[in-house]
């Protein structure tokens, strides 16, 4: 499937209205990055409100790990790897199919969305949401039907984690803390295992030359479309990210309220130490695409979630820049 429904005339319609849209969709389209999750999340999280935050960040690493699965089913290209006469404004080693961008935008702001329930909140969601959706095919790195596909895909997920969300939270709270962590982990090995053998199974499926020769003239990274990497990411930043809340709750529960004091400085605090984890042990730690390289990432993520969810508001605890509920 390379243009459902001539869809790439959308594209050139889109495109021909000029490029002073082009700063406007690339901001929109920043707002759907992992690096402004990774900046955003922690600010939640530690200094607004951790109950958003959390589902925010288990919704958001849900939304990329069933993402990746999908774009290895459907392998489809990207508008640009077929056709030479869009502009291409950007550049992905990834297949397109659905969005990752459209399904994580509804499925996040959706979340904030459904958990303020403010008529002023859907308004601003909804222009996120479709100014996410529209900044990706504006710059030719989606077709209409994968930003489609990926808001259908978001909402469903979306309404399956609001409504199990109680119920989950409930059987937690019943459960000792190695076997919530047990439970974390082989969940994130499902995820994980479920996406390399959807990969496994388009194991002789080879990539069009005529799509590598077309991506080449954007962008120095050659493509990589069947990389486990970011599913890797997703797996072990969700088992970190419950580990660290289980941990947390043990220790008297996590609350962001405080200051605006408190607040900047545990966001300050635990920066350092996710720089520490995030880009630290990444300097430190093997790459590539080997065994020994995937299992360092799985530990690298997994301590980048455990931090932001536990390890961090341990030490705001303990230095007196939050209270758990057992003071």
């Amino acid at each position: 499937m390379t243009d459902l429904f001539g869809s790439i005339n959308f594209i050139f319609a889109f495109q021909s209205l000029g490029e002073w849209l082009l700063p406007i969709m690339e901001f929109f389209s920043f707002l759907g990055t992992e690096d402004f999750y990774i900046l955003a999340l922690p600010v939640i999280y530690w200094s607004i409100d951790s109950a958003l935050g959390l589902r925010i960040g288990v919704i958001m690493l849900l939304s990329t790990g069933t993402n990746t699965i999908f774009k290895f089913a459907f392998h489809s290209p990207r508008p640009y790897w077929v056709d030479t006469g869009v502009k291409a404004y950007a550049a992905e080693t990834s297949f397109g199919l659905p969005s990752g961008h459209a399904q994580s935008a509804i499925s996040i702001w959706g979340m904030v969305g459904t958990y303020f329930r403010e008529k002023w909140t859907w308004v601003l969601m909804t222009i996120i949401i479709l100014g996410i959706s529209l900044s990706r095919t504006y710059l030719a790195v989606h077709y209409p039907i994968d930003t489609v596909l990926g808001l259908l895909i978001g909402f469903l997920l979306l309404v399956a984690v609001n409504r199990s969300w109680s119920s989950v939270a409930e059987w937690a709270k019943k459960k000792t803390l190695k076997k919530q962590i047990l439970v974390a982990f082989l969940g994130s090995l499902i995820m994980l295992f479920l996406g390399v053998f959807v990969a496994w199974i388009f194991r002789d499926w080879s990539l069009p030359v005529a799509w590598e020769q077309a991506a080449a003239r954007v962008g120095d990274e050659a493509l990589h479309p069947y990389s486990i990497e970011g599913l890797i990411t997703s797996s072990a930043t969700l088992f970190g990210l419950f580990a660290g809340v289980a941990f947390i709750n043990q220790k008297g529960g996590f609350s962001a309220s405080g200051s605006f004091k408190e607040r900047s400085l545990r966001y300050l605090l635990g920066l350092v130490g996710l720089v520490v984890f995030y880009i630290g042990l990444k300097l430190v730690f093997p790459s590539g695409d080997n065994l020994i390289a995937y299992l360092f990432r799985y530990l690298r993520y997994s301590l980048v979630g455990f931090w932001v969810s536990g390890g961090a508001p341990f030490i705001f605890i303990k230095t007196s820049l939050v209270y758990s509920s057992k003071d």
